[in-house]
């Protein structure tokens, strides 16, 4: 389907014409600025809403695993920083940047589901 558009378009600009084809490649131009949006920008765009989404939900209690693979339970959360509890027996907790989580393992339990 596409492939015939631009044969179409190509087609009409060896037509004869003194001035030859510019309009038609305008379009050809803005298929293609089309077809770009469609394969890079979109996915990619919907992939960090995601991701923001993921980040501004973290709460206490959630287990998380960092950029640099360290697995921890989420015990506070501030603006832009979470802290982590990465060993159960020293009690070793670590500060992160929040854009350091890379994904949530478990998430806690909310409040209608404990009852």
């Amino acid at each position: 389907m596409i492939r015939d558009a631009i044969t179409i378009f190509l087609a009409q600009g060896e037509g004869g014409e003194g001035g030859g084809g510019s309009p038609s490649i305008l379009i050809l131009y803005a298929l293609m600025g089309v077809i770009f949006y469609f394969i890079f920008f979109r996915p990619q765009s919907k992939e960090r809403k995601r991701r923001d989404a993921m980040l501004s939900a973290i709460k206490k209690n959630d287990k998380v695993v960092t950029a640099g693979g360290i697995i921890g339970t989420v015990t506070s959360t501030k603006d832009d920083e979470i802290t982590l509890k990465v060993d159960e027996s020293t009690n070793t907790k670590i500060t992160f940047s929040r854009a350091a989580i890379q994904k949530v393992i478990t998430a806690s339990p909310s409040d209608d589901e404990k009852s």
